[in-house]
């Protein structure tokens, strides 16, 4: 494994976040607050450090995609190491599980807090919490490849990507990785400025319209008031559902639309369907909540924004969900698993496994009836390959263990099943709020430190596609890497 290429990786990675950092400072200034000294010390930090293990240039600078799953799992690891340290030093979050947690939570756009209220806090720490939901929504390694030139070569650029990038595969939208890069977070900024000015004419101030439209383009949902969207007016709660959904569309889908190719846009079979689960959904809330609890009116905005929240795992809530019939919590919890579009800043499954893995349900039964048959599965006009269809079994076979495994270490601390359930559900599919003890109007701060880092290991696995995250727990990839050093350094023996 070519460790050299991972270090320098990791020590642009502080370098960036350093930079990062210089945003909250700033707000700090404006606003009169003490925590400019927290951002200010954290910075030079992550500069120090990140300068000390990237200032050594690697001998070779190609890596593959063991490399790039590695290099992009301790990346989120340090990312979020260091960009606790704010809430630690300014003594907003004084214990270093909790702090990390949030922290985690912010980068990997989950949006689970162990906060009971957020609204006495410090705005630069406001700040500081929504903005690392727009630097984990498209990524960070992303980000890097669109500023940074690796030498590494497209095919390096592109193990990199496929190992951040959330979805079941990484396609380029220009020939070059960096150009592709740069595309998407041109896209990225553009629409989330769109948002703020949509949010700034609904007379919201700039600040909550700054902070909330970072949390809706990571689709994370980390809300400035204590009941998140909920206090907002009807028009604001309509602007922010229509950008959920909006962030949570495959971004080449945007691409294809600002070239004027409508026809191929239209065509993906991923976003059709996506369209389909959001509409259909919003019927069955609207169904179960019309009358009983709401009027009409309120009734389609609350259902819309609950449904666009939780498919597109952004997790801002507008009412107490959890006190909804049966039949309509059960269809968000259903849609927590389903998740958003491959090549989304959404978390979940993603709606194109379920596509692979439906048709593959389908093609089996087909083929009890005609044995003989041979039949090509099909996605957006295109035959699937093998490869696909395998990797989206494999996919879901780990995502099973993953889950399971949680849900058991979790289960020890003797919480009810509900609780353990969509708490697990709600930080691997990186959404935020569960059901009863962790429903929209609670948090996780009553979850023991052991639990905390079980759901820490959780919101990073299903941000970065499970397999980055496993593979640094490989014992053997360690055992190989030491064994490869042992070889580069041991000297012949003289005769």
């Amino acid at each position: 494994m070519n460790v050299s290429i991972i270090r320098r990786i990791l020590g642009y990675v502080l370098i960036l976040e350093a930079v990062m950092l210089i945003l909250p400072c700033i707000v700090a200034l404006v606003y009169g607050e003490d925590e400019v000294t927290a951002f200010i010390i954290t910075a030079a930090i992550c500069l120090a450090v990140g300068t000390a293990i990237g200032i050594k240039k690697p001998k070779d600078n190609v890596f593959y995609l063991k490399e790039g799953c590695v290099a992009t799992g301790f990346s989120w690891v340090f990312l979020s190491l260091f960009g606790c340290l704010p809430f630690i030093l300014s003594g907003a979050i004084p214990h270093f599980t909790d702090a990390l947690f949030e922290t985690v939570s912010g980068f990997t756009t989950t949006g689970a807090s162990i906060l009971d209220e957020v609204e006495s806090l410090p705005k630069s720490i406001l700040f500081w919490r929504s903005f690392t939901h727009w630097v984990g929504g498209m990524g960070i390694l992303v980000f890097l490849l669109a500023i940074v030139p690796m030498s590494g070569g497209t095919g390096s650029n592109i193990n990199l990507m496929k190992a951040e990038s959330p979805g079941p595969s990484v396609g380029k939208i220009r020939p070059k990785m960096r150009t592709t890069a740069s595309y998407l977070y041109v896209m990225y900024i553009a629409i989330t400025v769109l948002e703020i000015v949509f949010l700034v004419a609904g007379r919201m101030p700039l600040f909550d319209a700054v902070t909330t439209a970072f949390g809706t383009a990571g689709t994370g949902g980390f809300g400035i008031k204590n009941d998140s969207i909920g206090s907002y007016s009807p028009y604001i709660q309509w602007v922010v559902t229509v950008f959920m959904i909006a962030f949570g569309v495959n971004f080449n889908a945007y691409f294809l639309l600002l070239f004027g190719q409508f026809k191929r846009a239209l065509s993906i079979d991923e976003i059709r369907w996506y369209f389909i689960l959001i509409i259909s959904s919003t019927c069955i809330l609207f169904a179960a909540t019309y009358e009983k609890l709401y009027g009409a009116s309120d009734a389609l905005r609350h259902s819309a924004f609950q449904v666009a929240s939780i498919i597109t795992t952004t997790g801002f809530s507008t009412v107490d969900f959890d006190t909804w019939h049966g039949a309509a919590k059960t269809v968000l919890v259903m849609l927590m698993f389903v998740g958003a579009c491959a090549g989304s800043t959404g978390g979940g499954i993603k709606v194109s496994r379920f596509i692979v893995a439906g048709k593959s349900v389908l093609r089996e039964i087909r083929s009890y009836v005609h044995p003989k048959s041979v039949e090509n599965m099909k996605m957006d006009g295109k035959t699937l390959d093998k490869n696909t269809v395998k990797a989206t079994n494999i996919y879901l076979i780990t995502f099973m263990f993953v889950f399971v495994a949680s849900m058991f270490l979790v289960s020890l601390e003797g919480h009810d099943l509900t609780t353990n359930f969509t708490a697990i559900a709600a930080t691997i599919n990186n959404i935020g709020p569960g059901l009863s003890l962790v429903g929209p109007t609670r948090n996780f701060g009553f979850f023991s430190d052991f639990s905390k880092y079980v759901f820490i290991f959780d919101m990073l696995a299903g941000r970065l596609e499970l397999f980055p995250m496993l593979l640094i727990l490989n014992p053997i990839l360690w055992k190989d890497t030491v064994k490869q050093g042992i070889r580069r350094h041991r000297k012949p023996k003289s005769s």
